[in-house]
This record gives structure tokens, sequence and C-alpha cells, in this order.
């Protein structure tokens, strides 16, 4: 906004850039070979994670390695040694292909393997300029992640000239509202002087077209004097040599380059904003009131429109503007709200008072024998339903059928409608203490169509509108809720329904399911533990001459266990679960008791604390297992996690 404005004094002024050096050191980073050639990916399949499922590469050490502007290598003697060590670990292979189908989902790789010199595609731009805390290298469209310089470089380039003009642009827009407008003409001929120009978008029809010639004459040799790409070819975006911005301190340069990108980004957004709303209302700064095409305008002061949401309408029923679709709509929901309120209350009275006498004399059924709720439907006679659907007719096509001074819900019944009994009243005649009550009986209908469909589901799972859990004997969750397992604070919990049929035998499955797979995560989880303090003494593989200490810890092992070690911990586990773990129709006894008592109270809660801690045990190990696998450790050490898409 202001683009006039802006304009005059730019032809009048020298072109404004700043440079932006990129660092020299990238070129020395481009020349290192690939580093990566000895890394090892192991792939193992669905099992010990159960629902979770996952994948994984296996890539021989000597794959070819990918093409790319950013790449790094080991020198001749590493690649020939770890070549070298691929035969050995083939068999390693092997015998994990075969844990696979029983281990679960594992991806591993030797953090010895790991080279510290390893340099990815996007690791040689998360020191550049632009990347501040707190989101730092933020790319969520991947535009960097085949690590292309020179596509980077440009759009960085094209990032700092943006933002340039947004910064402008912005200023273009709040200057003339703050600090006034040139004197004098803009076009002498024309007759056109700076303050007849408004501020904002509307500025563009005013400015005559030689004026625009000259902008667009302006702009070209702004883009094209030092030749096109000259600041990314000279290899500093951004540097069209003239230097707003610097310092002899390369620190307190680059932190006010890094504060020109936040600002321009900060401007890209303002400007754009700002062009919506001057678009809309005519003003930068979008004052409501002068937006007077919108379409919710003619009902903004309807009745219904109430703080806290005012008009609210989030399916967009009324974009069109229409008003009589409006006010039919209207007229619907203050129907429905009418209905919903007596029979709100017709729930509620019954419970404290009921008429006395007969229903039907003739059926011999009273009043005090007609349950409340839904399970009235069954004792009220059939004419006594057509009673009901006829009053409701005549109601609806003789009573409440015009509308009086084309108000939604006016029908001139009076004040709560007590004309169409029979009793005489004018109603209501001030406008405004009508709409106030019109607008209490909207909110209380909205309130009420809530309500009565939250008493209908309770009655109907329960037999009770007020929802009384322990008459809602029919639950399928019914069997479950005493169960090992259902604990506080959440109690029995199967949000995807796995227990709605009921079935206690599968219940049961799953349950000696869950507890196997507790029992596993709690072993594997102390097995990733243990070994940093302490491991074997001795050989694991004396024929191999391969100790206990050779044996590094986590995923990386799996390529260290020689085939006949996975041999005997298959055979080892198959054993146990067809010979030892057998399901005798209780989950998890299987004869020995290591948590047990003579007191049944004390055994559950100790058997609830084991499915708890497995529980646990199940999330804890598949987040070792992620964090090892991306950075080489159980732990999760960030500093080693160089291929992250986010460096």
């Amino acid at each position: 906004q202001g683009l006039a404005q802006g304009t005059a004094s730019h032809l009048k002024e020298a072109p404004f850039s700043c440079a932006v050096p990129f660092r020299s050191r990238f070129h020395s980073n481009f020349s290192l070979v690939d580093r990566m050639a000895s890394k090892r990916y192991g792939a193992v399949g669905v099992g010990l994670a159960g629902a979770v499922a996952g994948s994984a590469f296996i890539a021989s050490p000597g794959s070819q390695t990918k093409n790319g502007a950013l790449r790094a290598t080991r020198a001749a003697p590493q690649a020939a040694s770890a070549s070298a060590s691929s035969a050995a670990s083939t068999a390693s292979y092997a015998a994990a292909s075969v844990v696979a189908a029983s281990a679960g989902v594992l991806l591993t790789r030797r953090p010895g393997a790991m080279s510290k010199t390893t340099v990815t595609a996007l690791q040689a731009f998360e020191q550049e300029l632009g990347v501040q805390p707190p989101v730092g290298f933020w790319d969520p469209a991947g535009l960097s992640k085949d690590g292309d310089v020179e596509a980077f470089k440009r759009r960085r380039s094209v990032e700092l000239k943006h933002g340039r003009i947004a910064m402008l642009a912005t200023m273009g827009y709040i200057t003339p509202e703050i600090a006034g407008k040139f004197p004098g003409y803009l076009s002498p001929s024309a007759g056109l002087k700076f303050a007849d120009v408004p501020n904002g978008l509307a500025a563009i029809s005013k400015v005559p077209a030689g004026g625009w010639t000259q902008i667009l004459l302006y702009m070209g040799w702004c883009e094209v004097s030092r030749g096109p790409g000259s600041d990314i070819a000279s290899g500093r975006p951004g540097d069209f040599g003239w230097y707003v911005l610097t310092s002899a301190d390369p620190e307190q340069k680059k932190q006010k380059l890094n504060a020109e990108l936040a600002n321009g980004r900060l401007a890209m957004m303002a400007i754009i904003g700002m062009f919506y709303q001057d678009g809309l209302t005519g003003s930068a700064w979008g004052d409501w009131s002068l937006y007077t095409d919108s379409p919710l305008r003619a009902f903004e002061n309807e009745t219904g429109v109430q703080p806290p949401v005012g008009f609210w309408d989030p399916l967009g029923l009324s974009v069109s503007g229409n008003l009589s679709d409006y006010k039919r709509r209207r007229e619907v929901e203050l129907k429905h709200g009418r209905v919903a309120m007596f029979a709100t209350i017709g729930y509620i009275l019954p419970e404290y008072w009921r008429f006395p006498g007969y229903l039907s004399k003739f059926l011999d059924i009273k009043f005090s024998e007609v349950p409340n709720g839904l399970s009235a439907f069954s004792k009220v006679p059939a004419l006594g339903w057509l009673q009901i659907v006829g009053f409701a007719g005549i109601v609806e096509l003789n009573v409440y059928n015009e509308q009086v001074n084309d108000e939604p819900g006016n029908y001139g019944a009076g004040f709560l409608g007590l004309r169409s009994i029979g009793f005489m009243n004018a109603g209501i005649a001030d406008p405004e203490v009508r709409k106030k009550k019109l607008n209490a009986e909207l909110a209380n209908g909205r309130l009420a169509m809530f309500a009565i469909i939250g008493m209908f589901f309770q009655d109907g799972l329960t037999g009770s509108a007020w929802g009384d859990w322990s008459l809602y004997t029919d639950s399928p969750l019914r069997a479950f809720e005493e169960e090992l397992g259902v604990q506080a604070p959440v109690g029995f919990w199967d949000p995807v329904g796995y227990t709605r049929d009921g079935d206690l035998e599968t219940f049961k499955r799953r349950r000696e399911t869950e507890i196997k797979h507790g029992r596993v995560a709690m072993y594997a989880t102390i097995g990733y533990i243990v070994p940093e303090y302490i491991k074997w003494p001795g050989f694991l593989s004396p024929s191999m001459g391969l100790k206990f200490s050779d044996v590094p810890n986590g995923l990386a092992a799996i390529g260290k266990v020689p085939g006949n070690g996975w041999a005997q911990i298959v055979a080892f586990a198959g054993y146990y679960e067809l010979f030892v773990y057998k399901y005798n129709g209780v989950p998890g006894e299987y004869g020995w008791k290591a948590i047990s008592s003579a007191d049944p109270e004390v055994r559950k809660r100790k058997l609830s604390a084991e499915l708890a801690n497995g529980r646990l045990a199940m999330m804890a190990i598949i987040g070792m297992f992620f964090q090892d696998g991306l950075t080489g450790s159980a732990w999760g050490d960030w500093s080693l996690y160089t291929d992250s898409p986010l460096r």
C-alpha cells in the first residue's frame, strides 16, 4: 500500500541492496569424497513390535553412492577395508534375516562406521544465514534435500529480494498514514498531486501509465544492471555492491544480516495480510465496518447473533447472502428449539409429578403406569400417538403458519404462545425487549437440542435419562471391567473397540499376547541398559575369537553375533513358546509364579503392576530402537544423527 508514494521515492534514490556473503567453506566441503560407503543397514521384519510396523534397508558396503552437489567419501584404504569386511558379515545378515520373522522392526547401523567427517547434503546449510532459533534449519517442503548448492543460493537470493521489496512495501503502506505525503505533483502534465493518490491498492488506478512505465523500467534496470544472477555467481546471494548492512566484526555482520532475513520474512507475511485487508475493507488496517460487501452483513444484526461468538456459521450456509433462505433456516431452528425445550422438560417433570387418573380409561392405563423416557413409546396406545401427531399437524398447518412482520418464529400468538390456547394478550410491543427475549429463547432452544439428544443416548443405553452406569448392564465392556490391567486413571480403555463384541476368549487371548510382549520388552529394555555398565567376561564364540566385550550394545550387535548364535536364540525362544509357556486359559499363567501372594488382592495388585510396567517397556524399547537406528545410541545423542534432514 502506498505503492505510488514508495515508487516516487525509489525513482529519486540509489538502488537498495546489501551483501549476504556466502561462506567460502562450502567449496572445500564440496570437494570431500563420500564417507558413507562403509555404513551398513540391516533389515528385520515385523514381530516384537506387534502392531508397530516399520521398514529398513540392506545395502552392501560396496553399493553405489548417490549423485548430487554435496558428496563425501572415505579415502581409498578405508573403502578397501570396508569392502573386505562385507564378506565376513554376510552370515550375520543371513542370521538376522531369520530373526526378522519373530523379533520386530529394527534398523541397524554400526556406530563405528559413522565417520565424524561425514557431510550430508543438508549439513552444508545448517550454519547458513537465516537458520535461527527457535525452528533452526526449517525446510518442511524439502526444497533443499537434494543438497544442490546452486539451487540453495538461487532460492536464498530470491528470498532476500522478496523480503527487501516486502519491507519497502510494508513501510509504503504505513508511512503515508503517519508522515503524510510528498508535496507537489506526481504528474504535472496530468495535474495529479501526490496528495491526490490514495494509500494502498486504490493507488494502482490513480498512477498514470507513464508512471507505471518508469516503475517497470527502474525495476528491470536494478535486476539486470550487474548481470542476471551476479550475486549468485559471486557466491554471495543478495550482494549487489551496495553495503547498507555491514561490519568489520564477522559475528556482528552475521547478526545484522540474520535480522534482515527475519524482518523480510515477517514483512512478506505482513504485506500479504495488508493486501487482503485492503482489498476487502479498503483499508490496510482491516476496519470491519468498511467491509460492506461481506455476504454476512445481511445477517449480523439478526436475532440469535449473540456474544461471545457473534455471527457463527462454520458450514457457510449463509454465504450466498440469500435472506429468504436465512429466515427459513432461522424459523426451523426456532421450532426445533421449542420442541426440544418441551421434550427436555417432559423428561424432568415426570420424575417429580404426574397427572392423576387414566391416560386411557378404555385400556385401563393410568398416567402413573407410563414410564418416563424412551420406554414410554411402547406403553402409549396407538390412539394416543394418533392424537399427538394430529395435534402437531394442526399447530404446524393452521396456527404457526404465517409470520408477523416477516419475523422468524413470530406467529402472532403472543407471549409464550398463550393466544394459541385461548389466553388473549398483547404480546411484547417494545422491539428491543422482544429481541432480547427471542435471543434468550434461541439460546435456550440450542441448549435444549443438545440436552435432549444426550438424554436420548443415556436413556437408550442405561434406561435412565440421567445415565446411571450401574444400569447399563448390556454394555459389552461389563465382562472385562474387573479384569487385570483395568487401572486408574483411565479404567477400562479400549479406544479401538476390540472388545465391543464381548467375546471373553478373544479378550483373554489378547491379554495373553500383551503379557508376553510386555515381558519380552522389559527384558529387551534391561538388555539395552545393563551392557552400558557390565558385559560377560570371556568369549561369545571361541572358534571365531569373538569376545562378549567385542559386541557393541544395541542394534549394532545384530551384525556382530554369528549365525550359530542367532540359531541358538531362535531355537531357545521357540522352545519356550511351544513347550514351556503354553496357554492354559489363564493369561500369563505358566506354572512359575515369580509374582504371587497368598492374598488375592495383593497378587492382583502385583500382576497389575507387571502389566503396567510391560506397557511402559513396550513404549520404551520402541523409542530405543528408533533412537539407536537414527543416532547409533539408544540414548539418542543428537550430535550423532548426521543424516537428519533437519541438519
